[in-house]
């Protein structure tokens, strides 16, 4: 029986109740967005980039039926709300992919939108039904109705052209149904009904470009005097930069510049008493002088500072970064002035670092569940404030992963807010997720396994997670041969050409890289017992060092930064590709080959390093020349050495000795013709 008119509008109530249809919105959307990438932690993460680099979109998009789809990428930056739009095109298996370029320092919001497209439907539907022959008279008073309608959503001239097309249709005129710019015109001002929209605005944060590619190089300031015994200054380090220039960085990152504590002083070489004159560590923060914003006094002054990052960037274009450790020194004034944002021990003392066996009763670590949270956070983020005003914009953090994570997400975002050029590179060597989560919340650059990733197998299951996984869209590797607290076991024989091979992996697998010098280039190999430390560590003594040794491996470090900035390909992570080395059949597992290029293959780097710092290896590496749309010969011309080989696409030969150069740089220069008949190589 059929329901009445009172039954009907019951009916209609209870569907515009909360458990009726009012709950599925607009039942007309018909487009079904899946799977967007890049997208971190379902929106809860941005994903990273810089000026120029492009965001690649990805969604599955489908409907029900036939009817065909149109399917655009929205950005905008994020103090913008007009929307900009980049067309996405079918891949496979309702797999679509878009791409947007943001060309600003910010943040930048993206999202997918589809729609069921009725006159690309139309059009295509049209094709068909002419090429089997069928009257269309009907199908093309559909389209004019189509087109009459996007004409009624617009204004002036392109309304009139519309209408025009819409008037042929009527009139029966095919060919104005095929026409480019009618299509053109339908792609731009046809109205989108129903339309879905991904949902959730998506986050990407475009960084300074040195977040990308950089050159870190790691001194202590205090050991940059030419005079033995005296305690380097700021201006001591202004004399250095044109050394740290002459390498090629574009970074120099300065220890803890600030006073250093008494009670508890470590001594030379981490023995738990300091004698008479020992300088601590400056990692044990604070004095009578002052905390995190004063200037040890040995140093100089702020004006001193202030002219060296001054000096640094107009004059050699070199960033000075602070290494930011937060933590005290007993004698630090936060202790005095806040002890309740430090963790007290029943017997009433504060509790010092330790990571046992290890202890460090010179150090007092924050307690960030301290009732005074709130006041610590914003004390600490003080911190970053007033250096920022010094000029500074590049920040080497130590250890913080022995931090809230909720600070440093909080932190990071509202410096970056206001300094969005500024670099926080993290210093977490700790569990996977940790370091990438990290990473998510805010920190630009992070250090790696790498530094004890030795054999070839590790290297490239490594960095095939690092490049091709979705840790590649917030991850940004920053690959360190050492540090001044970790000296690998790798370089205790004290091989030349492990420091080599070394430190040519770290500068090409990886498009940020940094080093601990001088202790690097002037081959520093000798190890504490029992641990991965330096013996004769700056951490606890001065040293000064000769730079114009001649065991000296400085030419080599300079010649690989000037590499690096001359090849594009090497200044991303993305196109890492690793390829086969053989011996009769078999993969030689002390040769390591990969390359990268740039998006136009215009610039393709293959390097091919021995990671046996004792024997001559020889072995017959794969160049795979279709792939890159090359065909032999090409020329191998080796950055390093300047000299040029002849290769053919398939396996080609090399050799490399240790004790000469375990390492060739190749950049591959493809066979052109002149005018006049004569080929070369370019």
């Amino acid at each position: 029986m059929p329901m009445s008119a009172v039954e009907r509008s019951t009916q209609a109530s209870a569907d515009r109740s909360p458990n009726g249809l009012s709950l599925w919105g607009e039942g007309r959307r018909r487009v079904i967005l899946e799977r967007l990438q890049p997208e971190v932690d379902a929106g809860r993460y941005p994903i990273k980039r810089v000026p120029g680099e492009p965001v690649q979109v990805e969604v599955d998009a489908f409907a029900d039926g036939h009817d065909i789809l149109t399917c655009v990428v929205r950005y905008r930056q994020e103090a913008n709300p007009t929307w900009q739009e980049s067309p996405m095109t079918l891949v496979i298996n309702d797999r679509w992919r878009g791409m947007f370029t943001p060309t600003e320092i910010g943040r930048y919001h993206y999202t997918v939108q589809s729609w069921v497209d009725h006159f690309k439907t139309w059009v295509h539907q049209l094709h068909r039904r002419v090429d089997a022959g069928q009257e269309v008279s009907v199908d093309l008073l559909i389209g004019a109705d189509l087109v009459a309608d996007a004409a009624a959503h617009t204004t002036g001239e392109v309304a009139t052209r519309l209408r025009t097309y819409a008037d042929a249709l009527r009139a029966g005129d095919l060919t104005a149904a095929f026409a480019v710019s009618l299509a053109e015109l339908m792609a731009t001002y046809a109205p989108r009904r129903y339309a879905t929209t991904y949902e959730r605005e998506l986050v990407v944060v475009v960084d300074s470009p040195l977040a990308r590619f950089s050159s870190w190089y790691e001194i202590f300031p205090r050991s940059t005097s030419p005079e033995p015994g005296r305690h380097g200054t700021f201006r001591d380090v202004i004399n250095r930069l044109p050394y740290v220039a002459e390498l090629g960085f574009d970074i120099l990152y300065l220890t803890p510049i600030h006073p250093i504590g008494q009670t508890f002083r470590k001594g030379k070489d981490n023995t738990p008493t300091a004698q008479p004159g020992e300088p601590g560590s400056p990692y044990a923060i604070g004095s009578a002088e002052g905390g995190h914003l004063a200037i040890h006094p040995e140093l100089g002054t702020l004006e001193d500072f202030r002219e060296l990052v001054r000096v640094a960037r107009e004059q050699y274009g070199i960033e000075i970064a602070l290494d930011n450790a937060f933590q005290c020194s007993p004698d630090h004034p936060y202790v005095r002035e806040h002890p309740d944002w430090f963790r007290a021990r029943p017997d009433g003392t504060i509790q010092y670092a330790e990571n046992p066996p290890k202890k460090y009763q010179d150090i007092y670590p924050f307690d960030f569940e301290s009732q005074d949270w709130q006041g610590m956070w914003y004390e600490l983020k003080g911190y970053f404030d007033y250096w920022m005003t010094q000029g500074v914009r590049v920040f080497r953090v130590d250890n913080p992963h022995t931090k809230s994570f909720r600070f440093w997400e909080w932190c990071i975002g509202e410096l970056k807010a206001k300094y969005p050029e500024a670099i926080f590179l993290s210093e977490a060597f700790t569990r996977p997720k940790v370091m990438y989560n990290l990473a998510k919340l805010g920190f630009t650059q992070s250090y790696t396994y790498f530094t004890w990733r030795t054999a070839k197998w590790e290297l490239i299951q490594y960095m095939t997670e690092l490049t091709q996984t979705e840790v590649k869209d917030y991850f940004r590797p920053n690959f360190w041969p050492n540090t001044h607290d970790i000296l690998t076991p790798q370089f205790y024989p004290g091989h030349r050409g492990t420091f080599y091979a070394r430190a040519a992996l770290a500068a090409t697998l990886a498009a940020s890289w940094g080093l601990y010098g001088p202790a690097y280039e002037l081959l520093e190999h000798m190890p504490v017992q029992g641990r991965e430390e330096y013996r004769n560590n700056e951490k606890y003594e001065l040293r000064t060092w000769n730079l114009d040794d001649p065991r000296s491996i400085r030419g080599f470090i300079g010649q690989l930064n000037r590499i690096r900035k001359e090849n594009v390909a090497l200044q991303r992570n993305e196109s890492l590709r690793f390829h086969r080395v053989e011996n009769n059949f078999t993969e030689n597992d002390q040769i390591i080959a990969y390359s990268k290029q740039s998006a136009d293959l215009s610039n393709i780097v293959l390097v091919v390093i021995s990671l046996d710092p004792v024997n001559l290896q020889s072995a017959w590496v794969e160049l795979p020349l279709a792939d890159w749309g090359l065909s032999s010969p090409v020329q191998m011309h080796d950055l390093l050495s300047d000299q040029r080989y002849i290769w053919n696409d398939g396996f080609n030969y090399v050799e490399l000795n240790p004790y000469a150069m375990p390492v060739h740089i190749f950049r591959l220069r493809r066979r052109v013709r002149d005018e006049h008949g004569f080929e070369f190589y370019s």
